[in-house]
């Protein structure tokens, strides 16, 4: 079984680059979520987010990626989470998770997502993803954190999360 603490973070290497926004109403007491319709993680509850293009920043991404799942604009996203996702499959992913209260726009379902406001008090954590648990309350509370992650399929076998000052 492949353990966080068997890889080598140094110099391991994603697949993929993506990004994930989390937009609160905190006068609401709301985060904005969706029911993933398609890729990774299809039918499991996240947050707007995707791919990062080639030419493109994260925060860039999120933005757009935001724009197409949901119909919104993340106003000032602000990093608080690095991600580091690696699959018995091999696959693997590099994600970065931003975070904002001001936004223009309604949300409203797509192709890839189907959005909706759930009390910060309620969240499914059952349907999301087994990690989410662990660094989402830390990340909506401000704190800024790096985390390593080893699933298999959508399994997770082993996990560090670390609290720190500053991305570099």
């Amino acid at each position: 079984m492949k353990t966080y603490e068997n890889i080598d973070w140094d110099t391991w290497q994603p697949s993929e680059r993506a990004v994930i926004v989390y937009i609160t109403d905190r006068e609401q007491g709301k985060l904005l979520l969706i029911v993933k319709k398609t890729g990774l993680g299809k039918g499991k509850i996240s947050a707007p987010g995707g791919r990062i293009e080639p030419g493109e920043s994260p925060v860039q991404a999120a933005v757009r990626e935001c724009q197409e799942e949901v119909s919104m604009t993340p106003l000032s996203p602000e990093k608080r989470m690095e991600l580091r996702f690696q699959f018995t499959s091999g696959y693997s992913l590099y994600g970065e998770a931003f975070f904002t209260d001001s936004w223009e726009g309604e949300p409203r379902a797509s192709v890839e997502a189907d959005p909706f406001w759930c009390e910060l008090d309620k969240l499914p954590w059952e349907n999301m993803w087994e990690d989410d648990r662990y660094w989402l309350p830390q990340a909506l509370a401000g704190k800024k954190l790096r985390g390593y992650y080893v699933f298999d399929d959508d399994k997770m076998l082993s996990q560090n999360l670390v609290e720190i000052d500053s991305f570099e």
